[in-house]
This record gives structure tokens, sequence and C-alpha cells, in this order.
């Protein structure tokens, strides 16, 4: 059957030496000029859009490429073409080499008679760039940061969210907003990546939608910091309490609890309450209490009577202690 030829690489307006990677940016740039949906009052967009999607169906994928290759440089865009006597006719693949399989419907004649004839060669990867065929593509996976207060962390916990994901015909883009499901699962801390199967960007012509990757970073805490699974506050001391010794109250993510502190404490010295930091997969983390001693700024007239004696009577020097 006689045809018009094709140039593909006229097409995409690149040299027939061109690398496979100036290849895919040139075939980017031109489905980006001539989408119909970004052209609606050009009536020749379409067409060129297909033959621009047509030609990168073909020159991106190095076999196909080598295939159409073997036709000759010596042909001319328009040119009344048939394909050479056994090329891709009847049931293999033929001198050609290589077949697509699946529907090439929306296809040009050209690339139906060099490709598009019996069931050799094999499909190729990628999908139908334009839409108008059934050849599956998958869809990309996306990530994203979910941000989790550590309360949310003590427990297993499922949250509800709008994500915005982004579908694509060629390459253009639409958003669309939908509701997912997140299972934070026990063990999570900062870091810690969940992946939701098919909530990435849609698969195409019956390829796989793609997977949405969350990783967790955890909102900051107005009392503790954490590495890990473990957790680290501050709790301050009067100077008499740390020399005395004392018991004092503690925060922690599930509630208040008791702290004996021995007497002759120092500052920056850290006690440890053992299973109240974060939940791991088989236990939970630790709380390290930092105490920090603290002085009055100012001092009734009777404090400072105190304080005066006490310093006439003691003969603890701190600058005399060995470092």
């Amino acid at each position: 059957m006689s045809v018009q030829y094709k140039d593909y690489y006229d097409a995409l307006k690149v040299e027939r030496g061109a690398s496979q990677d100036e290849i895919q940016k040139a075939y980017k740039k031109l489905a980006r000029k001539y989408h119909p949906d970004l052209n609606q009052d050009d009536p020749k967009a379409e067409e060129r859009f297909k033959d621009v999607g047509e030609a990168y169906e073909v020159l991106k994928d190095p076999e196909s490429r080598a295939a159409y290759d073997r036709l000759g440089a010596n042909w001319k865009n328009g040119q009344r073409f048939e394909p050479p006597p056994g090329w891709g006719g009847g049931g293999g693949a033929g001198p050609g080499g290589f077949h697509f399989n699946g529907d090439v419907g929306g296809m040009s004649d050209f690339f139906q008679s060099i490709f598009g004839m019996g069931g050799g060669g094999g499909q190729r990867g990628g999908g139908n760039p334009f839409g108008g065929g059934s050849w599956p593509t998958n869809g990309q996976d996306l990530d994203a940061t979910l941000v989790v207060t550590l309360n949310e962390l003590l427990e297993e916990t499922v949250k509800e969210l709008n994500f915005e994901t982004e579908g694509e015909q060629g390459l253009f883009r639409r958003k669309k907003s939908q509701p997912v499901k997140v299972r934070i699962p026990k063990g999570a801390t900062e870091g810690s990546v969940i992946r939701l199967s098919g909530k990435g960007q849609k698969g195409s012509g019956g390829g796989r939608d793609g997977d949405l990757r969350l990783t967790l970073k955890l909102a900051e805490h107005p009392l503790f910091e954490v590495n890990g699974h473990n957790l680290t506050s501050t709790v301050k001391l009067s100077a008499w309490e740390a020399a005395l010794g004392t018991s004092i109250d503690v925060t922690t993510l599930d509630g208040v609890v008791k702290l004996k502190v021995p007497p002759g404490v120092q500052s920056g010295q850290k006690m440890r309450l053992t299973g109240k930091g974060l939940p791991t997969k088989k236990g939970f983390g630790d709380l390290h209490v930092v105490l920090k001693i603290c002085v009055p700024k100012t001092l009734s007239e009777r404090e400072r009577e105190l304080f005066e004696s006490l310093a006439k009577e003691s003969t603890y020097d701190p600058r005399a202690e060995s470092v």
C-alpha cells in the first residue's frame, strides 16, 4: 500500500543524529505548544499535536527508532512511500524487526504500514502520548509532606485529608482534589514514609495508577524536642530544691507524673522517665528531663537575709572544684 512518508525527525524539529534526551526535550516543548486544549482557536493544532506524539512514540525507543531509520534517510516528508517487500507484513516481525502490538488506530497510515501490522515485535513501553490509543501508561508516583502532632503518634491514627492530585492528557495537566484517608501506624516518627498505593497520578490506557508517598514531619511542640522516638523537656528547679532534693510534676504526652529529684543535682543534668517517649513497634521511647537551676531575679528583705546568712555559714566554693 502506498502512503505518504512521514519525517519524524522533521516533526520534532531535530536532526537525525539527535540524542534521546534532545528528542524528549523537543517533544515536551512541541506537545505543550500544540496541545488542543491550549489552542482551541487553531483547527490545525490537534493534527500537529498528533504528528508530534506519533513521532515521539517511534523515536523515543532505540529499537523502534532503529527500525524507522532502516527505511533510509533519502525520503522527504509527504512523498509517496511504500514499505519494502516483506517489511512488517504477515504474522512475524519481518525485515523491519519491530512492531507495535495493540491499538494503533489513532496513528497515521504511514505508521500503521511500518509498525501496525503483524504481531511479532511486541509493544515498547509508554502510552499513546496524545490519548488516541489504549497503550498502557503507568501514572507517576507523587511525593508530599504530612504534618502530624506528637499526640497523633501516641497510637495508630487515621487522618482524612483533601489531597490535590494531577491527571494528564499528554503533557496537559488537570488538578483534582480528592479525599484521602491516611493510616499513621504505630512506631511512625519524623521522616517516616507512608505509601498509599494507587493514590498518585492516574494511569492511562489500562496502566496502573501511581502511588502517593507521604513523608511525616512533626509539628513543633511547646514542651518537647524529638530525637527519633525519644523526647526531651526542660524543668526548672530552685537552688534550694536542687540542693535539698524534691519531688516535681513533669508533663508527659499522656499526662502528669511525679519525678523524684535527689539532693545535689546540677543544672543541665538529665533524668530519664522510661517509656514516656513516642511509641515504637515494640514499646515506647523515653522522656529525658533536663534540669535547669534558677535563682530569683529579685529578693525580698527576708530572702536576702537568709541568703546572706547562708553565704556566711557555707564552706561550699564551686570555683574550687576541679573541672
